[in-house]
């Protein structure tokens, strides 16, 4: 905290984060997907609390604001690496994992502004219990409706439900790197490999460990696909506060990605 406040040269808050996102081109009515780091901001009175409600000042109830809200903890202990376990604790995992609830699971890893926000009122949240997303405004329950279990971040996800409007992604001090969108691409190519994993869902009152198939993302990729796509398009960029933000279309992002892959994969068949 002590050199977070030594690097920010004035306090960030509400007014000024605002004027910094309308600067950028947010805006009233917008459906927005934001990817978000707070500390990258600078110090914010108010910390998370102040984001959001910039935020929500600017894109009113008339818009929507969407964040993933993914719960990737909650997975066959067999996939665990960073650390792993011992092989003779899976079943007993597996067996005693508590299920996955839309209120009151925590994220993991998408940092404290969408562990603030999924407790709002008003925000809702969907069923998926690795890929869920939260969402608030006025089309909340279409975008986050009919989440399939199987292939969670494609077509058949708030992904797919975002990329059919007018939408757009909000990186506030993130790298392509954690842009999802991206993987609504991986689900539209030739090339895909398809793997089975497992989550504790309730089932009628009861825990039930379900599998179900996704695909083997390829995040790796992400930043070398950002960085063409910021090449070629017309996003806008800027600072709020201290952190580097991107603003752009959903469907123009994925569209594009969905061209890389495919002539990445060309290449590297032709190279096989």
């Amino acid at each position: 905290m002590k050199k977070l406040i030594e690097n920010t040269e004035d306090p960030r808050t509400t007014q000024s984060i605002k004027k910094d996102l309308e600067g950028l081109g947010l805006n009233k009515g917008m459906t927005v997907l934001v990817h978000s780091s707070l500390s990258s901001i600078g110090w914010v009175n108010g910390g998370a609390i102040a984001v959001i409600q910039a935020l929500m000042d600017i894109v009113t109830e008339e818009g929507n604001i969407v964040m993933p809200s993914q719960s990737v903890d909650l997975s066959d202990p067999s996939e665990w690496h960073y650390p792993s376990v011992p092989e003779k604790w899976w079943d007993t995992i597996r067996e005693s994992m508590p299920a996955y609830n839309a209120q009151y699971t925590p994220t993991t890893g998408m940092g404290k502004i969408v562990e603030v926000f999924r407790s709002y009122p008003e925000v809702k949240r969907s069923c998926h219990p690795n890929y869920s997303f939260i969402a608030w405004g006025k089309d909340k329950n279409k975008i986050l409706n009919k989440q399939s279990l199987n292939f969670g971040l494609g077509e058949q996800s708030p992904l797919g439900n975002l990329y059919m409007d007018n939408s757009y992604v909000l990186l506030l001090g993130t790298d392509f790197d954690s842009n999802t969108c991206f993987h609504l691409a991986e689900y539209r190519i030739p090339f895909q490999k398809v793997v089975i994993k497992g989550a504790p869902v309730l089932i009628n009152g009861k825990t039930v460990w379900r599998k179900y198939k996704d695909l083997e993302f390829r995040e790796d990729l992400f930043e070398e696909i950002g960085k063409s796509f910021e090449i070629e398009s017309d996003m806008k960029s800027g600072k709020v506060g201290s952190a580097n933000c991107r603003l752009f279309s959903l469907k123009e992002a994925v569209d594009f990605a969905e061209k890389w892959f495919i002539e990445y994969d060309c290449k590297m068949n032709s190279r096989g």
